[in-house]
């Protein structure tokens, strides 16, 4: 099957601190990749790359084969790069409609007003939004800020979605919900890249788990043998083989 989106090489540094260090990775059309590694190994620099929100010091970002290193981020998610924050980051002062109604008209590269509001409503019901589509975002509880940024990066017709930490500081029952939405998201054919501490939700999701420390990537293949591997778990879990 033929890339979707290819990373080649990529590095980035920060004074004398490679954060990202050489990365390739290639993911096709309606794949999972799970994404897992210490704290500050490099995992949320390399999607910034991945996404165009910074410029990379080497390598590329080969989209549908095509080279879209120098694309703004801008570009990139018209192109179909949507991702999600670590921390949420949703409009505070707009209501969960309205907050994905800019994300449709300006992040997904536009369409007349009646469609993009017609998505925005299929995608609040998909992600159980509804009965807060008149809330404002600033007043959402953590899962309901974590749906509505999947909500909003979804409202940019994304054909690859990055997700960073989504799982994260939720409880076992909201962390259900969560596989659940995004079990659907990947049904719906949209590729996926998920970073995340909580191994479990991973599990239930990707295709393949590739492990990053100190920038580079140490291993990638299937979710259990790679994350059982001895050097894995002397690297991500501290545990000598």
């Amino acid at each position: 099957m033929s890339a979707l989106l290819e990373t080649k090489g990529l590095t980035k540094s920060f004074g004398a601190l490679r954060a990202v260090d050489d990365v390739s990775l290639t993911l096709a059309a309606g794949d999972t990749l799970g994404i897992i590694g210490p704290n500050g190994a490099g995992k949320s620099s390399l999607f910034n790359l991945i996404a165009g929100v910074m410029p990379a010091d080497a390598g590329q970002v080969l989209w549908q084969g095509r080279d879209i290193t120098t694309l703004s981020a801008a570009e990139r998610c018209r192109e179909g790069v949507g991702r999600t924050y670590q921390i949420p980051k949703p409009f505070d002062g707009l209501t969960v409609y309205e907050n994905l109604l800019v994300a449709a008209e300006f992040g997904g590269g536009g369409g007349d007003g009646a469609e993009a509001k017609l998505l925005c409503c299929n995608i609040l019901d998909q992600m159980e939004l509804s009965h807060l589509a008149d809330a404002a975002a600033g007043g959402l509880r953590l899962l309901e800020r974590k749906r509505l940024e999947m909500a909003r990066a979804l409202a940019t017709r994304p054909k690859v979605l990055l997700l960073d930490e989504i799982a994260g500081g939720l409880t076992d029952l909201e962390c259900g919900s969560l596989i659940a939405a995004i079990r659907d998201i990947k049904a719906q054919g949209v590729a996926i890249i998920w970073i995340e501490h909580v191994v479990h939700a991973l599990f239930a999701v990707v295709d393949r788990l590739a492990v990053i420390n100190f920038g580079a990537k140490i291993a990638e293949g299937p979710p259990k043998a790679t994350f059982e591997s001895a050097e894995v778990q002397s690297i991500y879990l501290g545990i000598e083989a």
